[in-house]
């Protein structure tokens, strides 16, 4: 079956991510059947997308229209028979119990049709024990999306012994249909990807609390504001769920060995029905303040023993043929929120130092989680890295947070972080400066332009997590505002000409960042501003000057004080965006722009900057550049170029001399 044939989705379970999944499909225009056991899950199912889909309309994420149109496509129904009658697909989102999910194939195949691809939504249980309940393993497969699957882009797309590789396409390519990023784990192994990376991770948080080497505080405050996680390794078992992560380590245990022996302190929670947030206690006691982690308690010791239970556990599905390093680390900063995936973080750790903290941590306790994966230690023995050596060429435009791609003489410059909403590290600064230097120098290059990856943000701000490291001392805080100002100062004052495209989110250090170019362009559904003032901050990236100097200072002021979104029309109407277009032409709109520009004068364009730039320092001293300017250019070929293209009727093509 191609992704063409597919028009009707079943998915089975109408609980939260059942009814997210038929929600999604919804959306992607597919007509979608949603089942349960009985009229009053299904309902609540039902009425849950219908509220979902309003609140998209009214945050203007949808029209009116489009939020009815998809309720109409959604069917809710009761009896199984009738519910996959019409399928081309049933997704399958019942409770994560190995035998309540055989039940419910060995039903399904005696009701769905013969030509049906199954898909289970488990989160850790075999695709293929589960597959062989059914006479069609070949269609069948793992379509795990992550809660809420409104929001969360990835999909981990898992293959069985027996599934083939159609329909590991289809349901790729299905995934991708509803506007998902699907990542490929090649091999059916406890955990897939992102909970056998992040489960582990919590299990060596929770012993490392359990034998006294670190208190809960000090090992959030490490993987939160040093290592750089949305959350703390406890503030997140305790907002999912500590049972939740628990019983998939039960499973990990129980099909791996004592390499994933659960914590006992973990043990005792689920025992005690301290599961976190939803029972107002786990970890942190919810009914007295809640989650509080210290910024500056983080400790190197409970950073490499973390980074190192995450490296060993990289290693194993490498060597295990479950996805490579860059599928893991994709499906990781997709899926968990990471700044930089998991490989890429043992990588920058260094894989020897790794190694040496779990042969260490082996000899002391004798615990097998300690047991270097043979593949990790090779890679240490080597000097090479999960992403390999060091072998890129000097002047090589690749970065790990920005992307540098040429068409024509045009630059484009590409933000990208989309699982952090392309948020601004003190990585991604080195990037871009790195970048702006070596496009500078390189006289191909006759303009840039710079995007977001993504379609939900040019880029959201700061990455205040990975920045909050340094607590209440002002030095960082003043050091990070000085890097962040002579970055985007660079851009600023590169000779050649600047466009910044603007899809979805352009707030705080992302719209300081976008006044340093030279023109703006932004689609209808962009969200601009600057919040700062919300958190008891000023713009520290140089817009409280930039902004005066595009909207007026009393515009600046209404925007920097009232710290509001404003939409792209109305910054438009202040001056601060060239152009306001349809969604789904920035890249073509804003590339022509910038292929226009690329086709002007360098040495006139040079020079209208420099002068531009000193006269709002000074106008005396810009008047005199541009005096200057004016002299020099008198004497260049791209004049005579200028006068004989005009003479003629023709377009210039001016060269830069």
């Amino acid at each position: 079956m191609e992704l063409d044939d597919v028009n009707s989705i079943t998915v089975l379970g109408a609980g939260n991510m059942g009814h997210g999944i038929a929600e999604v499909a919804a959306l992607a225009g597919y007509d979608v059947v949603l089942r349960d056991i009985n009229e009053e899950f299904v309902r609540n199912g039902y009425d849950q997308i219908e509220w979902s889909l309003g609140k998209l309309a009214e945050k203007d994420q949808l029209t009116e229209e489009e939020a009815d149109a998809a309720l109409e496509r959604v069917t809710p129904v009761v009896d199984l028979g009738d519910a996959v009658a019409d399928a081309d697909v049933v997704i399958e989102a019942v409770p994560e119990k190995m035998e309540i999910k055989k039940d419910v194939y060995g039903e399904l195949e005696a009701n769905a049709p013969d030509h049906t691809v199954f898909a289970t939504n488990t989160s850790s249980l075999s695709i293929t024990e589960l597959s062989e309940v059914t006479e069609r393993p070949e269609r069948f497969c793992g379509m795990h999306f992550f809660n809420p699957p409104v929001r969360m882009p990835l999909v981990e797309v898992i293959s069985g012994a027996h599934t083939d590789e159609e329909t590991m396409d289809l349901v790729e390519g299905l995934a991708e249909s509803m506007g998902k990023s699907p990542v490929r784990v090649r091999k059916d192994s406890p955990g897939f990807i992102v909970n056998r990376i992040l489960v582990p991770l919590m299990n060596e948080a929770a012993w490392i609390v359990h034998d006294d080497v670190a208190t809960v505080e000090e090992v959030d405050s490490t993987t939160k504001f040093d290592i750089g996680l949305p959350m703390g390794s406890f503030e997140l078992a305790d907002q999912v769920g500590i049972d939740v992560g628990y019983h998939v380590l039960e499973y990990m245990h129980e099909v791996l060995g004592d390499a994933y022996e659960p914590c006992p302190l973990l043990a005792e929670k689920v025992e005690n029905e301290n599961l976190g947030k939803k029972t107002g206690k786990g970890f942190y006691d919810y009914e007295n303040g809640g989650v509080d982690v210290p910024t500056d308690a983080a400790r190197d010791d409970v950073k490499h023993r973390l980074l190192a239970v995450m490296a060993n556990e990289v290693a194993a599905l490498v060597e295990n043929d479950v996805a490579d390093a860059d599928a893991i680390d994709r499906a990781v900063m997709l899926g968990g929120g990471f700044p930089d995936g998991p490989a890429k973080m043992a990588d920058d750790a260094g894989l020897s130092t790794l190694v040496e903290t779990l042969d260490e941590l082996r000899e002391e306790t004798d615990a097998e989680r300690y047991e270097v994966v043979d593949h990790l230690r090779e890679l240490a023995e080597s000097g090479e890295g999960f992403h390999g050596g060091d072998d890129g060429e000097e002047g090589s435009l690749e970065f790990d947070n920005v992307r540098v791609e040429m068409e024509g003489a045009v630059a484009h410059v590409v933000l990208d972080r989309p699982h952090r909403l392309n948020t601004i590290s003190g990585d991604l600064m080195d990037d871009l400066s790195d970048a702006i230097d070596a496009l500078s120098e390189d006289d191909e290059v006759r303009a840039i332009l710079l995007t977001g990856a993504g379609d939900r943000a040019f880029s959201a701000g700061a990455d205040v997590t990975s920045m909050a490291a340094g607590g209440a001392d002002p030095i960082p805080a003043v050091e990070l505002s000085r890097k962040g100002q002579q970055t985007f100062g660079k851009l600023e004052e590169c000779d050649k000409p600047v466009v910044v495209g603007i899809d979805g989110y352009c707030l705080g250090g992302g719209m300081e960042l976008a006044a340093c170019a030279d023109l703006r362009i932004a689609t209808e559904r962009s969200e601009l501003g600057q919040p700062e003032h919300d958190l008891g901050l000023l713009p520290g990236w140089g817009g409280t000057v930039r902004l005066q100097r595009i909207v007026g200072t009393g515009r600046a002021k209404e925007i920097i004080f009232t710290a509001e979104r404003y939409d792209a029309e109305t910054m438009a109407d202040y001056g601060f965006l060239n152009r306001v277009v349809d969604n789904d032409e920035l890249e073509a709109e804003a590339m022509e722009l910038a292929q226009s520009l690329a086709g002007g004068p360098p040495i006139a364009q040079r020079y209208t900057k420099r002068a531009m730039h000193r006269g709002w320092e000074d106008t005396e001293a810009g008047l005199e550049v541009e005096a200057q300017a004016f002299g020099i250019l008198f004497t260049t070929d791209d004049l005579m170029e200028g006068v004989m293209a005009f003479s003629s009727d023709r377009e210039p093509e001016f060269e830069g001399k």
